[in-house]
């Protein structure tokens, strides 16, 4: 694939709104997961919710979007000059040829939720004006944000689990290598409802304490919210950050359980490096899925330790920001930005004592290494899986 220069991104999740928390976090080794105060959710579990989204304004002219999941887009996209940077190639290239590909899982399932509160007593009829199309449909997220940029281009929800965002990467990148756009808005936005929080309660994959990924005690998942996004073309200049290849993978091993052997992971690492021109040994950090359940964290270091041995530094974020679902890729895609950009590998924060019968090298604390390549996991339920290189461009195209 052709390498992807990113020209701006941004990332909104509980460690705050913008790069700047993101980066401060990355340094700290700071967490933004609390007690779930979320909705009258009476759960014992941690989450990372992103203060204040509810208070945020949707432009009268999109008003009929207006749900919590495009609020959390709007908030994202009002950072770090995102939205100045995408006008600005529009006007270069064109708003036809700048492509639109949002990841997201739940969307605004949370309007539906709040419809169904104001049912019609006598014939259970949902009121008038709840707007399916705009608020609750997966599509909503990706249409919302084609219209606050106004962009005309091609627009794509991409909706894969926990793998959603990535693979909007994915996406972007196959259009652009096949000429019809020139430009893409890539990113995911998720946000919690009481559907994703008592879903995974069902399941007994919530955690009852913050998340610990690849801990010896760890129990479970904390779930979180985010909006990244990212303005991607084709790079051409020596250093450009840069999305250099994207590798995805199908286990279908089941439903909600990942390949015991982590045979479908494997394969999305090795279509990522392939795609990059990389091979295992080029890779700094490795950015895990990390979700801190015993069978996921477990199939994913056979992966990674059949991969990469115990060379390469590898860690989870999602004990900073919880696991952001189908926003998962796009945030800890910024991250790995970010890591490139610091000389940083992240810290596996929550994460006290590695279980014993793990074999990757995986780095507790965080500290500053020169890293050229980095490597992101996301691997979702139903066994979608994708995986993506970033670096610095090493020659001019």
């Amino acid at each position: 694939m052709r390498a992807l220069a990113i020209s701006a991104y941004t990332t909104t999740s509980c460690l705050g709104a913008g790069i700047e928390p993101a980066r401060r976090a990355l340094r700290e080794g700071r967490t933004g997961l609390a007690a779930c105060r979320f909705e009258e959710v009476e759960l014992p579990t941690f989450v990372g919710e992103i203060a204040e989204v509810d208070a945020v304004p949707i432009p009268a002219a999109l008003a009929p979007f207006d749900c919590r999941n495009n609020r959390a887009a709007e908030l994202g996209l009002a950072q770090d000059g995102f939205v100045d940077a995408v006008s600005r190639t529009a006007l270069r290239v064109g708003a036809r040829r700048i492509g639109v590909f949002i990841g997201t899982s739940t969307a605004g399932i949370l309007q539906t939720e709040l419809a169904y509160r104001r049912r019609d007593p006598a014939n259970g009829a949902l009121p008038a004006d709840f707007d399916y199309r705009r608020t609750h449909n997966t599509w909503s997220a990706a249409e919302y944000v084609r219209a606050r940029l106004g962009l005309s281009g091609p627009c794509a929800a991409i909706s894969t689990a926990c793998s959603s965002s990535a693979k909007a990467f994915a996406s972007a990148s196959r259009l652009i290598d096949a000429g019809l756009i020139d430009a893409a808005v890539v990113g995911g936005v998720d946000t919690l409802c009481l559907t994703t929080l008592y879903g995974f309660s069902s399941l007994e994959l919530l955690s009852p304490q913050r998340c610990r990924p690849a801990d010896a005690g760890r129990d479970g998942i904390s779930i979180g919210e985010g909006a990244a996004f990212f303005l991607v073309e084709p790079a051409r200049d020596a250093g450009a950050l840069a999305l250099l290849g994207a590798g995805e993978s199908s286990d279908a091993h089941h439903m909600s359980s990942p390949h015991p052997e982590g045979e479908g992971a494997r394969r999305a690492m090795e279509a990522a490096l392939a795609a990059a021109g990389v091979d295992a040994s080029s890779i700094d950090y490795v950015n895990l899925h990390g979700t801190g359940t015993p069978s996921n964290d477990a199939a994913e270091d056979i992966a990674v330790h059949g991969l990469f041995g115990d060379r390469v530094p590898v860690s989870s974020t999602k004990g900073m920001t919880g696991h952001a679902l189908g926003a998962a890729g796009a945030v800890e895609a910024a991250l790995c930005a970010l890591a490139l950009e610091e000389g940083r590998i992240p810290s596996s924060v929550g994460t006290r004592t590695v279980d014993p019968g793990l074999r990757a090298s995986y780095a507790i604390e965080g500290r500053d290494a020169p890293l050229s390549f980095v490597m992101s996991n996301s691997f979702g339920f139903g066994g979608s899986n994708c995986s993506l290189v970033f670096g610095r461009l090493r020659h001019a195209a």
